[in-house]
């Protein structure tokens, strides 16, 4: 399985996640900044994963833009997951994460979601990472692979 996970990341807390994930997932994988990633040939990849930090209720702004590039129908016949980091807040409750709407948009580039977006909590706004998020985080990829 060839898999691509990409990543926007602040404060090292999403790297840190995006590395944990594609540590967990055997076979070949590749972890790139958003910033490094292209948005064409994602077709190559048996499984995308995307994940950043949420902004506002959204992914960061330079996921957003990676997520706009990609054609329309580009990812059909890939698998598709999204993860997220944030802060626990009741405002989520009202207002969303990043990790459900970078769901979504994979979903309607023709993307097959394999597993729920999963939300990675961290303290504070610039972490760090709560104790046993990165191997809950680690588990939710072996799942990625088994779906």
């Amino acid at each position: 399985m060839k898999t691509l996970v990409v990543y926007d990341s602040l404060y090292g807390n999403t790297k840190t996640i995006a590395q944990a994930i594609g540590d967990a997932i055997p076979d070949e994988v590749e972890v790139l900044h958003v910033g490094e990633a292209n948005a064409s040939g994602l077709d190559a990849y048996d499984l995308l994963v995307v994940g950043a930090p949420t902004h506002a209720a959204k992914p960061s702004p330079d996921m957003q833009g990676f997520l706009d590039q990609i054609q329309a129908r580009a990812l059909e016949g890939v698998k598709v997951a999204a993860f997220d980091t944030r802060m626990t807040s009741k405002l989520i409750t009202i207002f969303g994460t990043a990790a459900p709407k970078i769901a979504k948009a994979l979903k309607e580039k023709g993307g097959t979601l394999v597993g729920e977006p999963i939300g990675i909590y961290v303290k504070g706004g610039e972490g760090p990472l709560k104790d046993g998020e990165v191997e809950r985080a680690a588990a939710w990829a072996k799942g990625l692979v088994g779906s």
